[in-house]
């Protein structure tokens, strides 16, 4: 038994783990802690207790600063008032090796600012895109451009999940998946 049970438990040993699956519509959300370029932790657990959250996966920096990431931030930054107006927190994932990544964050986001109920946070070395399981392992790529809608109990309502680089969401798009407020009685 032993010559047999070893032998298995060393090759099982070496065998790469599986690839987290990404998360559907009705599972719950995956929670990290991630930083923002300024050193604030943003927590997803804790943004969801505030309402429901917009997270959006970028590509990071594949090797230069990705023009249709650059073209949806500017469209989520130009309705802002829209997400403000739902309630909603919008959580920008930066992915992209470790190593100057917040020095990249910085430079995609020299010509944006972020009203405070967003917050562009860093993926070191892929954490949250491999939890997610949004990994785009390609050369010269980081992550599938993805957006997730959660509500405040953590369950994910919105899921897409783009395998190119265009056809991401578009602010509209959110803003109508987003459950509206009832008026204050």
């Amino acid at each position: 038994m032993n010559r047999i049970l070893i032998p298995l438990l060393a090759c099982a040993a070496v065998l790469p783990l599986a690839a987290a699956a990404p998360p559907v519509v009705g599972e719950k959300a995956r929670d990290f802690t991630l930083s923002t370029p300024e050193g604030k932790h943003v927590r997803l657990s804790d943004v969801m207790s505030q309402g429901p959250v917009v997270l959006v996966v970028l590509r990071g920096y594949p090797g230069y600063q990705c023009p249709y990431c650059n073209r949806q931030v500017q469209d989520f930054i130009q309705k802002a008032q829209g997400f403000a107006d739902a309630g909603a927190h919008v959580v920008l994932v930066y992915p992209g090796p470790a190593q100057d990544l917040g020095a990249k964050a910085n430079e995609f986001l020299a010509d944006k600012k972020l009203p405070d109920h967003f917050d562009l946070v860093l993926d070191p070395d892929y954490e949250v895109t491999n939890l997610y399981g949004i990994r785009w392992d390609a050369p010269h790529e980081t992550a599938y451009p993805s957006t997730f809608l959660i509500d405040r109990q953590g369950a994910i309502f919105f899921s897409k999940i783009v395998k190119e680089h265009g056809g991401r969401t578009t602010a509209a798009e959110i803003q109508d998946a987003l459950p509206k407020r009832k008026p204050a009685q």
